[in-house]
């Protein structure tokens, strides 16, 4: 199974030969594909060829680019994730909106309990208080607990001046964070031989990835411990660096612990299951540690 992340941040030459990611700058470095799980182009000084793009894309590798202030982009998508794409989409086109809101309902409970397990991680207050809001997720969280909760949750552990509106270093690494994760998402969706694109709660028709926002919210307070972790130090290299390292992370799905690349395939698996079946006993429970 793959697991490195590379990170291309100088000026170079991507080329492809023999299952090799050739780096050629002063020297010539090979890695395997077959080791490679993410690929960050970290630098708009790289230029990479036609043939190593469509290799990473068959090896299912996820290539994310990042402008000139080193913020991710965009990525790639390859259009076939499976032999079997088609059926997929259009059982995914009927999945019912009862399944759908149950789930959505148990997707927001997991990432409340885990923002409250960061607060109380971080000797922050109103840990307690996610919980109790968490027991009071009505089906498809009509009364909005996650909003509640977000609000609650970031004053804590930011201060009561921040918010997710303005323009800060906090916020600029959580953004990066969650790209990171997203892409992540994405990745693994469409390896599935489903459409980023059709989510069970988030439907903004300017939105690529409206599922990968769906199903990657419990996976959120990883990002957020990280930036809290690291809160006073500038948001530059090494920090961007620590945050593309989440894959590394292990959380807890179930009984097990497991890198973070792998629980969210284990998570997204059981997700669709849920969805396929109408049962939610399916959804296996994701918790940082």
């Amino acid at each position: 199974m793959s697991w490195r992340t590379v990170v291309i941040s100088n000026k170079c030459k991507l080329s492809y030969k023999n299952n090799y990611l050739l780096v050629r700058n002063e020297n010539i470095n090979m890695i395997h594909l077959s080791e490679i799980n993410t690929l960050v182009i970290d630098t708009t000084l790289v230029s990479i060829t036609a043939t190593l793009l469509c290799e990473l894309m068959s090896k299912k590798i996820k290539v994310i680019f990042c402008d000139e202030r080193h913020n991710p982009k965009g990525e790639i998508v390859q259009y076939y994730g499976c032999h079997n794409t088609s059926k997929k989409i259009m059982s995914q086109i009927k999945w019912k909106n009862t399944i759908k809101d149950k789930i959505w309902t148990e997707v927001i409970k997991q990432k409340i309990n885990n923002q409250s397990f960061i607060l109380k991680k971080n000797e922050k207050e109103n840990g307690d208080k996610l919980l109790e809001y968490a027991k009071e997720i009505q089906c498809g969280d009509k009364t909005d607990r996650e909003g509640h909760s977000a609000k609650v949750y970031f004053n804590s552990l930011f201060g009561m001046d921040f918010t997710r509106d303005n323009s800060s270093e906090i916020n600029s690494a959580l953004d990066y964070g969650y790209s990171i994760l997203l892409s992540s998402f994405n990745k693994e969706i469409v390896a599935n031989g489903y459409l980023t694109q059709l989510g069970i709660h988030h439907k903004n028709e300017f939105n690529y990835f409206n599922l990968s926002s769906d199903l990657m919210e419990p996976f959120r307070p990883v990002v957020d411990d990280i930036v809290y972790l690291n809160k006073e130090k500038y948001f530059d290299k090494d920090f961007k660096l620590k945050l593309i390292d989440i894959l590394n992370t292990k959380l807890k799905i179930n009984n097990g612990n497991y890198y973070l690349s792998n629980a969210i395939s284990l998570y997204i698996n059981s997700i669709i299951k849920a969805l396929e079946s109408s049962d939610i006993d399916q959804i296996l429970k994701v918790e940082v540690l």
